[in-house]
């Protein structure tokens, strides 16, 4: 047959599509009815079968996953992970219908937690739910609002955020002759206004950073740096609290670090990581061969005092930060002595790791002198995710050692919810001989750390029985702790009976840290952000050369426990 030219074939196909030549031609419409009902039909059934596809997809990964997770606890490494590639990773999570839907629910959670805020406390600290009322826990500083801001733009509330956004313009007021925690101020108010500029630009909120820190930094001014742990933010007048006798805490002194670095980066302004950086520097002179400090340090001689040593309550997040700084510093050799300082606290830290007889649970002790004490806090359950987050930082063979140490505490924390009741946690845990794990300090006030370190976990080994307990976990505050004016803690996780306090990192954490479970790993993605301690991101600035020696902000590079929370 002769081959049409191309002019031809082009003006004769132009026909067909002008309506004309079907109305003229009754059964060329029908025909052509016919071929697009057909072609809808089969065109739905492709969509079906992606669907199916996608969903096998899913089911089977999560069984290589599962394999792969009992295979380690057997003791069994392979080489290569089957989900070590973000980009597929992150694929499947955004198709997996489950993950979508879980994500949903917990926005709906922070979507209640906050409308309940604005009706009845707005502007306030936080909110008493069952009184409907706020209450300044802080001083007025809007705890929860200031909180809340990073979490509201993660979750693409935008009319939420905006509003917040003007309270804090507008209302955000420090001149208040009050005596604020120098920590539960940096790590909420300072770390809270630092990462909702990161995500959004507004200089609102970084000129409102920078106004509050300069009102806490009179109280490094002590004999050693070591900073006090309280000041009045009108007279700048720092002190310690009574209860500990004049002592400086380690977790309250050694949590700062984070944030005034990323304000001095932000603002072009050395003094604020000076100050915050000293302390480390001065912890270093004190620091033991096992990277152990007590929670007590004297801030005139900068000595330990004799005290307990934990990874709970005042002793945490000091090891958290020599971790994150390293990360935020982009590794480099100017941040080299935080890491080596972390991986010697380890070490302590597997020290203090114990196993209990029935079910295997591994714990992490607590140190009294040369005496140790088989109690666990739920706040030590940020451990995990921390180990989870520094393993790759080692050789093969410390990493692997790291990480399942990471996953079989995980395990303990979760049970933590799974044994009581309620399903949710108690405060602390005793772990008597020939027993696994019982609550000691029975109240549960929406505390983030296990939730934190599962996110931690899934996105670092792909893992979804992370996912799965998370899920739990959510649920469980969702059946206990929902109420129609927001959530509450409980005051006994094994009589459901409750509280009547929201605190705000329940809003800033707990359902931030559930939000990223079920959400793609480029959501917040763990190589271009660092979470304080109270789960705002921190962008880290990306450094140019081979040895990292200037950064990509107009900031000079400057040479060098965990909130405690309050039950309502």
């Amino acid at each position: 047959m002769a081959r049409r030219s191309s002019s031809s074939s082009s003006s004769g196909a132009w026909r067909y599509l002008n309506p004309a030549y079907y109305l003229k031609r009754p059964k060329r419409l029908a025909l052509l009815f016919f071929v697009f009902v057909a072609a809808t039909f089969a065109f739905w059934d492709r969509q079906s079968l992606v669907s199916e596809y996608e969903s096998e997809i899913s089911r089977l990964e999560n069984e290589i996953n599962q394999l792969h997770g009992q295979l380690r606890k057997a003791g069994v490494h392979l080489d290569e992970n089957p989900t070590s590639d973000e980009m597929s990773r992150k694929d499947l999570v955004e198709i997996d219908p489950i993950n979508i839907d879980r994500r949903e629910k917990v926005k709906d959670a922070m979507l209640h937690a906050w409308n309940s805020y604005v009706k009845y406390a707005w502007g306030m600290d936080e909110l008493q739910p069952r009184s409907k009322n706020g209450v300044n826990s802080f001083g007025g500083l809007g705890a929860t609002l200031v909180d809340s801001l990073d979490t509201l733009y993660i979750m693409g509330l935008k009319d939420e955020f905006r509003k917040a956004r003007d309270w804090v313009a507008e209302s955000l007021r420090f001149d208040k002759d009050y005596d604020a925690s120098v920590f539960e101020t940096t790590i909420r108010v300072v770390g809270g206004l630092l990462s909702a500029y990161d995500m959004s630009g507004d200089k609102v909120f970084l000129d409102k950073a920078k106004d509050i820190a300069d009102r806490l930094l009179p109280a490094w001014d002590s004999t050693s740096g070591i900073p006090y742990n309280s000041i009045n933010l009108v007279h700048g007048r720092a002190h310690n609290f009574g209860w500990t006798n004049g002592d400086s805490i380690l977790a309250d002194s050694g949590t700062e670090q984070l944030e005034f670095i990323a304000l001095s980066q932000r603002t072009g302004d050395p003094k604020y990581q000076l100050k915050a950086e000293n302390v480390i520097r001065q912890l270093q002179k004190i620091y033991p061969s096992d990277g152990l400090l007590p929670i007590y340090i004297n801030p005139q001689s900068g000595t330990a005092s004799y005290s307990t040593i934990t990874f709970g309550a005042m002793g945490d997040s000091f090891y958290e930060y020599l971790l994150k700084v390293w990360i935020q510093g982009n590794k480099t050799e100017s941040v080299k002595h935080y890491r080596e300082m972390w991986e010697t606290s380890m070490e302590g830290l597997i020290s203090l790791t114990r196993r209990t007889t029935p079910s295997n649970y591994s714990y992490i002790c607590e140190k009294n002198g040369g005496s140790l004490s088989d109690k666990m806090d739920e706040l030590a359950c940020f451990a995990p995710g921390m180990l989870a987050l520094g393993a790759s930082g080692y050789g093969p063979e410390k990493a692997k050692q790291i990480m399942n140490l990471a996953e079989e505490l995980a395990r303990t924390c979760y049970n933590f919810y799974q044994t009581t009741p309620t399903k949710l946690a108690g405060e602390n845990y005793y772990f008597h001989e020939g027993q696994d794990m019982n609550v000691g300090t029975s109240w549960n006030i929406l505390r983030p750390e296990t939730v934190e370190s599962l996110m931690y976990l899934w996105r670092l080994t792909g893992n979804k029985t992370y996912q799965d307990w998370g899920w739990d976990i959510f649920q469980a505050f969702e059946k206990n702790s929902r109420i129609e004016s927001g959530y509450v803690g409980l005051k006994d996780v094994n009589s459901g009976e409750k509280d009547d306090k929201m605190q705000s990192f329940f809003l800033a954490e707990t359902l931030k840290y559930l939000y990223l479970l079920f959400s793609p790993p480029s959501v917040i993605s763990l190589d271009e952000w660092v979470f304080n301690t109270e789960a705002h991101p921190l962008r880290i600035v990306p450094v140019h050369g081979s040895k990292g020696d200037s950064t990509d902000t107009k900031t000079p590079v400057v040479s060098l426990g965990r909130k405690q929370g309050k039950q309502g």
